[in-house]
């Protein structure tokens, strides 16, 4: 990957990447500071990367560098209290469907919540989940079905409450 490529791509994925992330940590400065990092990787190894594996391959950087970044916060315990946080949070009286989709993400497993939010929010297929996640596709299928179900018995419950 050429400079000028580099940088193309910074254009085209930055947003995408952040986004992810963001969904993943729900934090804008840890989103951005995993957008940082994720370019500083990819830079380094620049020279190796062809063009056409560039989208794949910050992803697939992004992926990990958020894994790296959750162990990291759990091991300093920050990462559960704000999510301990978000699930007791009062309900408002009008009904939010997206703030009620990001709770119920959140309380999906990691990989769960990743390939969902590769497949249903960045429009990623099958094949580009699983070599960003290092799954197969049976798997990325089978965790896709089994979050969209966990999400959608989640907000049966909220449904019921409201």
């Amino acid at each position: 990957m050429t400079t000028s490529e580099y940088n193309r791509a910074v254009d085209q994925f930055s947003d995408g990447i952040f986004r992810f992330a963001l969904k993943h940590l729900r934090n804008e400065m840890n989103a951005n500071d995993v957008v940082q990092e994720t370019f500083v990787k990819v830079w380094q190894k620049h020279e190796e990367i062809s063009n056409e594996k560039a989208k794949s391959y910050l992803f697939t950087t992004a992926y990990h560098v958020i894994v790296d970044w959750v162990k990291k916060e759990k091991r300093n315990g920050e990462l559960g209290s704000e999510a301990e946080q978000l699930r007791h949070e009062e309900h408002a009286h009008n009904f939010d469907i997206q703030r009620v989709l990001h709770e119920a993400l959140n309380t999906l497993p990691e990989i769960q919540k990743t390939v969902v939010l590769l497949r249903d929010y960045e429009g990623y297929n099958y094949q580009e989940i699983a070599e960003i996640t290092s799954l197969n596709e049976s798997q990325v299928k089978v965790y896709i079905f089994r979050a969209r179900k966990a999400l959608q018995e989640h907000i049966k419950r909220i449904e019921l409450v409201v």
